[in-house]
């Protein structure tokens, strides 16, 4: 009898206290970095439009373990330098209050992130890249300088303006500057200005630091990922600018490489690498926050 009331007494005690153990296990500090990540779009992006962001969920999901998060908006449409300007007094207010920053850039946004650890390296403690193209993009080759760069211009122009109405960036939109900003020629002068970090061969890994800023990347080689994504169609179109070579439909994979580079060849197109279009992306590939909080896990342990 007196073994029955203890075993009950344990099951009491075990069900009354459950849902506080839940929380203590389920807390975790895994992406509790010393210094706050800041998020910066590519080329069409924005932080939020309508209630969806452009790092769909990512945020999220980083801010659950621990750490401090901050999405940026900068010209969804414009050159690396203007859109690097247009970002640095954003980093400057959060600097201000947290020391530094880690900041992760995906396609244009990586570019544009280097900018602001070139001119002001003291308010960075990491660049991160993801699927970006640092030595340009066939795509922009293609279109750049082209016949039709003029009709893209327009509706690349007003799609951004409409982007940035929605999003309320309140910034002008400049479609041919960001198209040369991300052609080879204009990749190469911008590496000539902000060198740290480019690899000095075709396809290695570029100096790991420099300045006190640490330099990281990852990309992905695929395209047609998710039978129910409609953006994958159009990427499928675009990739057919890199012939035979590997690409996540806009960016290559040699063009991606910056610093220590993390992997290159993920299961992902250009969108499924900020888990758009609304978390569609490969069952068969690694979930794209993950990617992330690994990353967020990677600058933690590195002290940042």
């Amino acid at each position: 009898m007196k073994q029955w009331l203890k075993a009950l007494t344990v099951l009491v005690v075990v069900a009354w206290s459950a849902p506080t153990m839940a929380w203590w296990w389920s807390s975790s500090d895994y992406t509790d970095t010393r210094y706050p990540i800041v998020l910066v779009h590519g080329m069409f992006g924005f932080d939020s439009i309508v209630g969806v962001d452009y790092w769909y969920g990512v945020a999220e999901d980083l801010r659950s373990d621990g750490a401090d998060v901050y999405t940026t908006q900068v010209p969804a449409l414009d050159s690396t330098i203007a859109r690097g300007e247009a970002l640095l007094p954003q980093i400057a207010s959060i600097a201000a209050v947290h020391g530094k920053v880690n900041l992760i850039g995906h396609s244009h946004g990586g570019p544009t992130a280097r900018y602001v650890a070139r001119v002001r390296p003291d308010l960075v403690a990491s660049v991160t890249s993801v699927g970006s193209p640092h030595k340009g993009s066939p795509v922009a080759d293609l279109i750049y300088g082209s016949p039709a760069e003029g009709l893209a211009a327009t509706l690349g122009n007003a799609l951004g303006s409409l982007i940035d109405l929605l999003s309320g960036g309140g910034y002008d939109q400049d479609l041919r500057s960001s198209l040369y900003s991300l052609t080879a020629q204009g990749s190469a002068e911008f590496n000539r200005f902000a060198p740290a970090g480019m690899p000095s061969s075709n396809c290695g890994e570029g100096a790991y630091s420099a300045n006190g800023v640490r330099f990281y990347s990852w990309g992905g080689t695929g395209v047609l990922t998710n039978v129910f994504d409609p953006s994958d169609a159009l990427l499928g179109t675009t990739s057919l600018a890199f012939g035979f070579s590997a690409n996540d439909g806009l960016v290559g994979r040699c063009s991606s490489h910056f610093g220590r580079v993390i992997r290159d060849n993920y299961f992902m197109n250009h969108l499924d690498e900020v888990n758009q279009a609304l978390g569609l992306h490969s069952l068969f590939e690694t979930d794209p926050k993950t990617v992330f909080r690994q990353q967020a896990n990677r600058l933690k342990n590195a002290g940042l």
